[in-house]
């Protein structure tokens, strides 16, 4: 096993880090950096931005938009994202519904959604978890009943994030309700203009809106925008779990917050006037944290040379790797941000709402950055719950790895 960077792989970083510092707009990187609320108009625009120079899609195959790279290029451009403070794009068409499509869909899917999913003319969202049904997603109850060349939708689905941003939604709805409770679900693509579907906000405990409740009145939807087999879609939405699961693989937005919260402990003083990274108790939880990222990063890149060392994960689906990564990540990043809360201190807590938004131009209560510190910590409580619970993850790996 080899973890270091070929003068090829560094040569492709320092080409992608030039990009990045001129491409990226330098008011969407203020956003980033003091956790201002993201528009639509500004994600799509970094969308195109990226779009326009062929990066916006690195994990698709070359023959359907994306730049050919390797695993490794892959993961040093996402890190390099994240170091860059550039913007999350919306993933769910790109780094979800995107691979299944390449994977499971047909030609005409292929040539009807791949090429409006890349430009940014269609958003997707994800439509898996319900009301009674999250981490246990096999228990959905959205149902989908055949009338001739269509699907009669009714139910509900619930966390949909950025839906009220979106044209088209990938859902599974139950089929059949035979057998076990895995079987009987298929995988449904969905235009949100159909007739029948009401879209309501969900606002979380930062105030923001981002995710909401879709609920589905006799929608009619036609059978051709199945992908895969009906009735075996859990097969499907398993493969693009593990993708959720493992995004990009890299820690680049981790090491950022790591590195700004360095520089915050290095400069706010504390009781006694002293810098509070001069505290050994809260230099030792740094040096904790930095070492754990460490060791996730170290375990990343294994993953990743042995996916190569496999060809392009061999034709199989991401394994353990994606669960392991998924409960450290989401783990570190919230250690990260509980750290940066209490370095700040009481200029957290301040959080005024609308200063997250577009036009504000009070001046801030403390440093700047400070304002938008609670609603992230508030935001990310969600990491560890998303693509299904740590607690799950820990099953799966006991029983996919360890046999239990």
């Amino acid at each position: 096993m080899d973890l270091t960077f070929s003068p090829e792989d560094a040569a492709f970083r320092r080409d992608v880090r030039s990009f990045l510092r001129e491409a990226t707009p330098p008011e969407l990187k203020y956003k980033v950096e003091n956790g201002i609320e993201m528009q639509r108009q500004d994600v799509i625009g970094w969308h195109k931005i990226l779009y326009e120079k062929g990066w916006v899609a690195p994990n698709w195959p070359k023959e359907y938009g994306g730049p050919g790279w390797s695993l490794t290029q892959k993961y040093i451009f996402d890190e390099e994202l994240g170091l860059a403070g550039a913007p999350r794009l919306v993933v769910f068409g790109l780094n979800m519904c995107g691979p299944v499509l390449i994977g499971f869909g047909t030609e005409e899917q292929k040539k009807r959604f791949l090429p409006p999913m890349l430009s940014a003319e269609h958003v997707w969202c994800q439509g898996y978890s319900e009301p009674n049904a999250g981490s246990d997603l096999a228990s959905l109850r959205t149902t989908a009943v055949r009338d001739g060349d269509h699907w009669v939708i009714n139910g509900g689905k619930t966390w949909t994030t950025k839906a009220h941003w979106a044209n088209w939604c990938f859902l599974l709805a139950r089929t059949s309700t035979t057998g076990k409770k895995q079987e009987g679900i298929t995988f449904i693509l969905l235009d949100l203009e159909t007739p029948g579907i009401e879209i309501r906000p969900i606002y979380l405990m930062d105030g923001l809106h981002e995710t909401n409740h879709v609920f589905f009145t006799d929608v009619r939807v036609p059978i051709e925008n199945t992908v895969g087999e009906i009735d075996k879609g859990w097969s499907i939405g398993k493969y693009l779990l593990a993708h959720e699961r493992m995004s990009g693989g890299s820690l680049g937005a981790h090491k950022t917050l790591l590195r700004q919260l360095k520089e915050i402990a290095g400069e706010d003083e504390q009781n006694g006037g002293r810098p509070l990274a001069e505290d050994p108790d809260f230099a030792r939880r740094i040096a904790e944290i930095e070492l754990e990222l460490r060791t996730l990063e170290a375990f990343d890149l294994r993953a990743i040379d042995k996916l190569s060392r496999d060809g392009e994960m061999g034709g199989r689906a991401i394994g353990v790797e994606a669960n392991i990564h998924k409960i450290r990540n989401s783990e570190i990043l919230q250690r990260l941000l509980e750290l940066k809360m209490e370095a700040i201190g009481y200029y957290a807590m301040p959080y005024l709402l609308s200063a997250l938004g577009d036009g504000w131009n009070e001046p801030p209560i403390g440093a700047e950055y400070a304002n938008g510190c609670t609603p992230a910590y508030l935001q990310f409580r969600k990491v560890s719950i998303y693509s299904g619970s740590n607690e799950i993850q820990h099953n799966i790996i006991a029983k996919a790895q360890l046999g239990m």
